[in-house]
Order: structure tokens, then C-alpha cells, then sequence
């Protein structure tokens, strides 16, 4: 079944490898070390479900099909890309039993590529590669190995006299391995490409004679070496690229090296990131060039920056910034929110699904929600939009003009508008609409009282 999803995959790479490919992502996991309700892979790593990353990385490697395998009492398709397939697997019978259950989603003919939902840092380029080696070997499956500073507790990589994979020894307990295999450096990381018609027959005849009474997805590969197939090895450079997440730690560790790469992206691309170490940038976020985020900012969801604007410690969420936009510090643009072009969002100010026209400000101590809001119009301080009936619950919007003027302390109360060159006096609560070029003073006549500090 295909899902529509909410995120969006990225373009993809310039190159691709020659073949088509389908990729598995195994998502049926319990995930109980992460000691939550939320299944594992719908734990978030810089704003994207943690299943999401890997389905990401494998349309951008050019697959055909990516196919979630997720248990039966878990929907992951809303944390899902556009055009992801899912399938089932009935009952948790290992990792053998998640790629059967795949199976059928699977484009015939075509490798496919196994993946894990619980390793997000998997790159489109490592995924190309790893395709781009298996075709070239000529193999029944390909298994992506990587070689990292302490191999301990690992399962080694032994290879035979040209370099194919002989066997894969766990090391978990004393006397898994000899200490020769424990000299082995290379180690296995969970991920394979294999030829579709060799997985088809081999899976069927992996067992459950272990401890677990699971199928095991390695299991394949001694059967194809049974079957006199060749099994390869494909080098991985970066280990971090396959690392795992078992719990709350290693999801902290995972999101801290995401989140590195996000910044370092952004500032290849011409953004300047002044403490990367204070900035804290989503996924699916897109900035412009030569636009600065200032420390202490959180762009989050699908936010798009344009260029040449400036960020200053402040939080975005879903918002869109045009080009030439200052923002902060202190500000807080809520999801729906435009800044056109060289507008302003100041200190403190709150901004929530409103349109703010080219060049206009917001400067200070305000809160705009469900407003459109004209070119060249000025806001002041402590400008607010009522826009919440609290007895009927429901919203309305606010309509301000171009070139208008709030001064201090102006309460606009939807639904109102504000018309074109308008102004409204300080400490104004306006109900009713304003005119084009009007003045609009809706405050108590001011009187004083003579002797009052006098007063017993």
C-alpha cells in the first residue's frame, strides 16, 4: 500500500546507479530499551521521525520503491515520505521474517536494498554505492561492512582467499570467536543489497533454530554461500553512517552528529551559522544564501528562509522568510506564518498563520495571529490581534492595509479591518472596521481626579 505521507523526499543526487533498486526499511522492531510509549522509530532526529530518514536517503538514491515493514499494532504512515509502500509483517519473527513480508512490494528483477528504520544516519551516496558494487560484483548479496575505532561486541567480517564474505562471527559472548577473528576489524552493519530472484528462494528456506526461534536475515547469506553464490563485501568509509539506535543515549548521540551535518550543509551552501554549537536547524529546513542565524535560534518543520536575511535568537517553525527579512531576537513565528520580502518581525513579538507584507514591521512586544497585513505598514508596540472567541472557540482574521499605523497598545478585534493608510491611537481597542486614511481612537476620555493621594 502506498501512503501519501507529509514529508517530502529531496531532489535526488546527480548520479544514480545503473540499475533500478527496491529498499526495505525494517520498522517492526519493539524498540523496548527506549523505555516509551512512541514506538522507537517515530522518535524524532532534528524534527523528522527517525523511520523517515532512512526512506529519505533511499529515494534520493534513485530507488523505485522504498517498502516499510511495520508490525500490525503500529501505523507509521503519517511519519511516512510521499510515495512509501508498507507492508506487514503478521507476527515479530526476526529480521528474516520483516524482508519476506516486504517481498511482495518489492519491484521483480530489480536489487534490493535492506535498510533499518533504527539507523538513520544511512546517506543517499552510501546507499548509491552500495548498489553501484553489488551490480559490479556480479554477487548474490552484498554486504555493507565499515571498519570503526572499537569493533568490540560486533560481529566480524571473515573473508575467504578473494575477498568474498566466508561468515560473519558474533563476538557478544567469550568464545563466539577465536582470536584471530577477533583481530578483524571489519564488521557487519545490518545492511544489504541482494539479488531479488536469490533473496526470493533463500528466504523461504531460512529456519528458526535459535534461541529466539527467529528467522534471521544473515541466515540468507550462508545459504547462498550453500548455494556455491558469491556473497561480497562493500566498505562503508564513515561508520557513522550506520550507527544504531537502541535507546535514549545513542538517540542523543545519532541527533547531535544529524544535526552537525544539517549545519554544515547550510553553511556550504552560503548560509552564515555564527555558533553552530547555540543553532538548532530542522530537517526539512531551507535557507537562502547569504542569509546569518544569529546563536540561540531553532528553525524547525518545513520552514523556508530566502536569502539575505537575519535571524537573531529566535524560534521558526513552519514559517516562510522572503528575501531580506530580520527577524528577532526573541521572536517567536509560529507555523503559517509569511514575511514578505523585507519585513520585520522584532523583539519579543509572536507572529501565528499571518501574512506580513513586503517591508513591513512588527518591531516589538506584539502578537499577530490570523492576519493579513499590507505592504509598508507599522506596526507598534504591543500591537495585538484578538483573534479567539472564547465562548464560541472559534478564529477570525484580521485585515490591516498598506501603509497603515498602530500605535502603542492597539487591541484589534477580529474580525476588523484596518483599511489602507489608517491609524489607530495609542491605547485604542478597536471593534469596528477603519477607513482608508481614517484615524481610529477607541479609548476612555481620560479624566483626573484632584486630591486622590489625599484621600483616607
Amino acid at each position: 500500500m502506498t501512503h501519501p505521507g507529509t514529508l517530502q523526499a529531496p531532489s535526488t543526487l546527480a548520479f544514480r546507479p545503473v540499475t533500478s533498486f527496491t529498499a526495505v526499511v525494517m520498522a517492526a522492531g519493539q524498540g523496548t530499551r527506549m523505555r516509551s510509549a512512541t514506538p522507537k522509530v517515530l522518535h524524532e532526529i532534528c524534527g523528522r521521525p527517525m523511520v523517515a530518514w532512512p526512506v529519505v536517503a533511499a529515494q534520493a538514491a534513485g530507488a523505485s520503491r522504498v517498502v516499510v515493514v511495520s508490525s500490525p499494532d503500529v501505523d507509521l504512515s503519517a511519519a511516512l515520505p510521499e510515495g512509501t509502500r508498507t507492508a506487514t509483517q503478521p507476527v515479530p519473527d526476526g529480521t528474516g521474517g520483516a524482508v519476506l513480508a516486504a517481498l511482495p512490494e518489492t519491484e521483480p528483477g530489480a536489487p534490493v536494498v535492506v535498510l533499518s528504520g533504527d539507523v538513520p544516519l544511512v546517506s543517499a551516496e552510501a546507499i548509491q554505492e552500495l548498489v553501484a558494487a553489488h551490480v559490479d560484483s556480479g554477487a548474490a548479496a552484498t554486504m555493507a561492512t565499515t571498519i570503526p575505532a572499537d569493533p568490540s561486541g560486533y560481529g566480524r567480517v571473515v573473508r575467504d582467499a578473494v575477498g568474498h564474505v566466508e561468515k560473519v562471527v558474533e563476538t557478544k559472548a567469550d568464545g563466539d570467536a577465536t582470536a584471530d577473528e577477533l583481530e578483524i576489524r571489519e564488521i557487519n552493519t545490518g545492511i544489504y543489497c541482494f539479488d531479488h530472484g536469490a533473496l526470493a528462494d533463500a528466504l523461504p528456506r531460512v529456519g528458526t533454530d535459535n534461541a529466539q526461534n527467529e528467522k534471521y536475515l544473515p541466515d540468507v547469506l550462508a545459504l547462498l554461500r550453500d548455494d556455491r553464490r558469491i556473497v561480497a563485501a562493500h566498505i562503508v568509509d564513515d561508520p557513522a553512517l550506520v550507527l544504531g539506535v537502541n535507546d535514549r543515549v545513542q538517540l542523543a548521540d545519532v541527533t547531535a552528529l544529524a544535526q552537525r551535518r544539517i549545519l554544515e550543509r547550510h553553511m556550504r551552501n552560503g548560509v552564515t551559522i555564527v555558533d553552530p554549537a547555540s543553532t538548532h536547524i530542522g530537517a526539512e529546513v531551507t535557507i537562502g544564501q547569504d542569509t546569518t542565524i544569529e546563536p540561540g535560534t531553532t528553525i524547525n518543520g518545513a520552514t523556508e528562509i530566502g536569502a539575505n536575511c537575519v535571524v537573531r535568537h529566535s524560534y521558526v517553525d513552519q514559517a516562510i522568510l522572503e528575501d531580506g527579512v530580520s527577524v528577532g531576537p526573541f521572536a517567536y513565528l509560529r507555523p503559517g506564518t509569511i514575511l514578505r520580502a523585507k519585513a520585520k518581525a522584532g523583539t519579543f513579538v509572536e507572529i501565528k498563520n499571518s501574512d506580513i507584507g513586503e517591508g513591513t514591521k512588527v518591531p516589538h512586544l506584539s502578537y499577530i495571529g490570523d492576519a493579513d497585513v499590507g505592504p509598508g505598514t507599522n506596526l507598534g508596540a504591543a500591537t495585538i490581534t484578538a483573534n479567539y472567541n472564547g465562548k464560541t472557540k472559534a478564529k477570525s482574521r484580521t485585515t490591516i492595509g498598506a501603509n497603515a499605523k498602530t500605535s502603542v497598545d492597539t487591541t484589534l478585534v477580529a474580525p476588523v479591518i484596518l483599511g489602507d493608510g489608517a491609524f489607530t491611537a495609542a491605547g485604542s481597542v478597536v471593534t469596528n472596521d477603519v477607513p482608508p486614511g481614517a484615524l481610529a481612537v477607541a479609548r476612555a476620555r481620560q479624566r483626573n481626579v484632584d486630591g486622590y493621594a489625599d484621600r483616607d
